[in-house]
């Protein structure tokens, strides 16, 4: 660790150097609300995926009446360049699914190899609250519902890429109607999407002054490492100022995905620049997605619940960090 010493006022300031774990990208916000081929609020939150070689994004869109749609984003490079459907991709259809009476929001996108298909995993903001809702697609223009899964409070859901005993496997975060009991990342088998049972808490969100204290939630879909499922959740910091959104690591067994095997005690990434400070909502970072070629992770993240932007990291550094930040189990709470 490099140390710099700084005069300022007759006293002497040592300024440490250090790499973070997360570069953000120097182009950043990568698409806001003006780019957009027709009039809306804000862009953010979107799922990330490969298709045909090109980054597709599917961001969540909210229109000037306050309802989220879904439109797709398409870029070579995966920075710039983006082509923006010119009319939405997906909007929600209260008339035939009635828990997207108030829109739809967050997706995440998980790629099963074995169908040759994405799954959508998303929230339908229903009357009742929250749900989550699973869409597939084959080519992000045609989408068939399969519906809501679970029943209210219920979001930041994301299924596994393969099957565990011949079950999917899907993590997301119910939220109790109890008051001081927390909300949680629980994990869930089903053997056709639909019907979801042997439900279980897996991430638990710590007490007290913790980052991730009282609220957490899943990030991105899991991702495949030879470690293990590398998971990335939000915790949610309630401060005098208003709540913080950052997130951090976990690693899940490789074949038994209720096992946690290392949980990062701080966290990786949080709301610093500008773009994610002052929005919507301030002080987010709130990634839905993330692409992975070779070795390198690209991030992207809604900040500050008003525009996308996109940062890198190396999935080697990610596992070496979440090895030297672990959290022992009995100290999670």
């Amino acid at each position: 660790m490099q140390q710099e010493a700084a005069q300022e006022g007759g006293s002497v300031l040592q300024r440490h150097s250090y790499q973070e774990l997360f570069t953000r990208y120097s182009g950043n916000p990568i698409i806001q609300g003006l780019d957009m081929p027709y009039p809306v609020n804000a862009v953010f939150n979107p799922g990330a995926t490969m298709v045909k070689g090109e980054t597709l994004l599917l961001m969540r869109v909210e229109d000037r009446q306050g309802i989220s749609h879904f439109a797709a984003a398409r870029s070579r490079d995966g920075f710039s360049d983006w082509r923006i459907d010119p009319v939405p991709t997906l909007l929600p259809d209260p008339r035939t699914y009635p828990q997207e009476t108030w829109g739809i929001e967050d997706p995440r996108i998980t790629f099963l190899e074995h169908e040759r298909t994405w799954t959508v995993a998303y929230t339908g903001y229903s009357k009742a609250g929250p749900v989550v809702c699973l869409a597939t697609t084959k080519d992000f223009k045609h989408f068939e519902r399969i519906g809501a899964v679970m029943p209210p409070e219920n979001k930041d859901a994301a299924l596994f890429p393969v099957q565990f005993s011949g079950r999917w496997a899907m993590l997301h975060r119910p939220v109790p109607t109890f008051t001081g009991v927390g909300a949680h990342i629980w994990l869930s088998f089903s053997p056709d999407m639909r019907h979801w049972g042997d439900h279980q808490m897996v991430i638990q969100a710590r007490t007290g002054g913790w980052w991730d204290a009282d609220k957490i939630g899943l990030s991105p879909p899991p991702l495949w490492t030879e470690k293990g499922w590398l998971v990335m959740y939000h915790g949610v910091k309630t401060t005098a100022g208003g709540c913080i959104y950052r997130v951090g690591l976990v690693l899940l067994d490789p074949n038994d995905p209720t096992r946690v095997l290392a949980r990062s005690s701080r966290w990786a990434f949080g709301p610093e620049a500008g773009y994610e400070v002052t929005g919507d909502v301030d002080k987010v970072v709130f990634p839905c997605g993330w692409v992975r070629q070779g070795d390198e992770i690209r991030l992207y993240y809604g900040a500050a619940d008003k525009c996308i932007a996109v940062a890198t990291a190396r999935v080697s550094e990610m596992l070496a960090w979440l090895r030297d930040t672990e959290t022992a189990c009995e100290d999670v709470v």
